[in-house]
């Protein structure tokens, strides 16, 4: 009798709590309207709110718009009035239509995170529609359509509250920081169905959200079984993670599961369950094993600087598989780096992001066709540039300047470029993209044009000019409300850094299983660093870094994912970090570094000193080269310690 009138108590809490909390959220569009989705990023950055995931719930840009208003009050009205069409109980919330014209040998390529689109489809349109019969049910009716396909693209339905909402239908994911790739799930293919649970206000003090998904894959006949192959269709699952313990700082670890297909069963849910939980048992278990899975990781994090001039600095760091049979360390890894200012000069906002992969990416042993839909991959649009299923690494970059000109209207200019490694069978050549947009509010609509012009990793040239037309007048001439147009301050708390010091580092290394580890001298060398930091406590400041190190000749890469500082009520600081490392040998070698420091505060005028001791953790690089042994284990590791002894500058 206790124990029922326990149970019934906690359901009528539940019942009660839910009855408070707000009903769930409609979906900003993902890269379908580029021109207004920037603007919301910006609006998000002014308002110290980091995105670590996207579609984003419209209710995260309408909690953030009162503090962004008062740094942008232009950019501020012209996102509410965009948001308006999303108040009503029914109505349009997307639609776009595109006519385009090609030329060139390379038009046949894929263009960069639209759905499986190619550069020379004469023609694209988009839609969504939405019926909100109760604050706690959301139907949306959506398509993306394109020359040869049309997807589903924005259809579910959506039923829950705040702190758990449950999305059915064809809504797609991006699991990064990002805004021009994601290395474990993005729009380069077109989205398939799927059951996703998330929350869009976060939980608890730690500023806890989740998200989790299922859906199935596209049929594959290349799944290996037994001595041969099956055909079916694999499911795909996906689980975030991410807190954000301060206003401004956020960390994600993120991570996918290919599992299932045909004779290896309909992909059950304790087969996800156990590739989570031990992903480097069931990533590397034998192909006759039927809990074998294809798995993903990542962990990323997203550091927002505020002050008369705004940032955002953000890190991913991927893995294909596990390393060294321990759960904990990325394999095949990827490196991503971006930065962003939203607001330069009043008129002006740029971002720059930087991404490094090594090999294996996109490919499996198991599952011949990989990770993909349709044929193409489900993350970074550069598996879609190379040979389908070649293995080799690259890099790539994208430049994007914004500016909002006198006139009205927003104008963007936007450049990629990725490089391939060249030890394959393939004989690449750079991409590279210039892009020009323009678009303005036109009689209850925007109107716009595009220009595309680049070069395929095979060496075909395109050209494609677009016009657009998009519904909805998105001018910003209504006003903000509220918003005053403060002229941000700084913070003397919220400081940039400029490292410079001497290391002593040493190298163990393990180059295959059948040769002795070998221990290199400790030597000493330059050590450089560029950061910035805030205050997120009395005595806490969190921050982000990249580091440089010259070790014995060869450069020594750090970006800090976690920077950690605690200020004692004396000169005394402790700082601990952990980050991800690039040591650039024949071919890049990545892997976790982390350390902890003594640091002794303004010993002169904006100069701190400190001392940390740190350490690399299994930096590895595949034996791709030919000059590489090629024993049974495919990789080799260096082990790399020692301590840092630097002058910080702030200001």
């Amino acid at each position: 009798m206790k124990r029922a009138a326990l149970v019934s108590g906690a359901i009528l809490y539940a019942l009660s709590s839910a009855a408070l909390a707000r009903g769930v959220s409609p979906y900003l569009p993902l890269n379908l309207e580029p021109e207004i989705e920037h603007q919301i990023e910006r609006v998000l950055i002014l308002a110290g709110k980091p995105v670590m995931s996207r579609p984003i719930a419209a209710a995260t840009v309408l909690d953030a718009l009162p503090k962004a208003c008062k740094i942008d009050p232009l950019l501020c009205s012209q996102v509410q009035r965009y948001l308006s069409r999303y108040m009503h109980k029914a109505g349009i919330a997307h639609a776009s239509v595109e006519g385009a014209t090609s030329s060139g040998t390379g038009s046949g390529s894929i263009a960069p995170n639209r759905y499986g689109m190619a550069q020379n489809s004469h023609w694209d349109a988009s839609a969504v529609l939405y019926l909100q019969p109760s604050d706690y049910l959301l139907v949306d009716l959506g398509a993306v359509a394109y020359e040869g396909r049309t997807n589903y693209t924005g259809s579910m339905v959506s039923m829950g509250w705040e702190w758990a909402q449950l999305d059915l239908g064809f809504r797609p994911h991006w699991f990064s920081p990002f805004t021009d790739s994601s290395m474990l799930m993005s729009t380069e293919a077109p989205t398939k169905p799927s059951v996703t649970l998330s929350n869009y206000t976060p939980l608890t003090s730690l500023g806890f959200s989740y998200q989790i998904f299922g859906s199935r894959m596209t049929k594959s006949d290349h799944i290996v079984w037994q001595d041969g192959y099956t055909s079916g269709e694999p499911s795909l699952g996906g689980l975030q993670v991410t807190i954000e313990p301060a206003s401004g700082w956020s960390l994600s670890l993120n991570r996918v599961v290919q599992f299932g297909g045909g004779a290896r069963g309909s992909g059950s849910f304790s087969q996800l369950l156990k590739a989570l939980i031990n992903p480097s048992k069931y990533s590397n278990t034998p192909a006759t094993n039927a809990d074998a899975a294809n798995q993903e990781g990542s962990i990323t994090s997203s550091f927002l600087f505020p002050g008369r001039v705004p940032f955002a600095v953000y890190v991913e760091y991927a893995g294909e598989d596990t390393s060294r049979g321990r759960n904990y360390l990325l394999g095949n890894t990827a490196l991503s780096w971006g930065i962003s200012f939203p607001r330069l000069f009043k008129r002006f906002d740029f971002t720059l992001e930087l991404t490094e992969w090594q090999n294996e990416w996109y490919v499996n042993s198991i599952y011949n066709d990989g990770l993909t839909n349709y044929g193409l991959v489900v993350g970074n649009w550069f598996g879609d540039q190379r040979v389908f299923n070649d293995i080799v690494g690259g890099r790539s970059a994208m430049a994007r300047l914004g500016w909002d000109p006198w006139f009205g209207g927003r104008a963007e200019v936007r450049f990629r470029t990725l490089e391939n490694q060249t030890y394959g069978a393939i004989a690449y050549q750079h991409f590279h993209e210039l892009t020009l947009n323009y678009s303005r509010p036109w009689k209850g609509v925007v109107i716009g044009g595009e220009f595309d012009s680049g070069k395929d990793v095979f060496g075909g040239n395109y050209n494609r000019l677009a016009a657009f037309m998009r519904f909805g007048d998105t001018s910003p001439d209504r006003g903000c409300g509220d918003c005053d147009g403060e002229t941000p301050t700084s913070d003397p708390r919220n400081q940039l850094l400029v490292d410079a010091g001497v290391h002593a580092l040493r190298v163990r290394t393990d180059l295959t299983e059948t040769t002795p580890k070998t221990y290199g001298p400790t030597t000493a060398g330059v050590h450089l660093g560029l950061g910035a930091r805030r205050a997120v406590s009395d005595h806490t400041d969190l921050g982000a870094r990249v580091e440089y190190d010259d070790l014995d000749g060869t450069n020594l890469l750090g970006v800090r994912i976690i920077d950690y500082r605690y200020r004692f009520k004396n000169p005394l600081a402790i700082v601990a970090f952990l980050g991800a490392a690039r040591y650039d040998l024949a071919t890049p070698a990545y892997g976790f570094y982390y350390g902890l420091g003594l640091q002794w505060r303004d010993v002169l005028p904006h100069v701190d000193v400190g001392v940390e001791a740190r350490y690399y953790d299994s930096v590895a690089r595949d034996h791709v080269l030919p000059s590489d042994p090629h024993t049974t284990r495919p990789d080799s590791f260096y082990d790399i310690s020692g301590a840092v002894l630097s002058l910080t500058y702030h200001f």
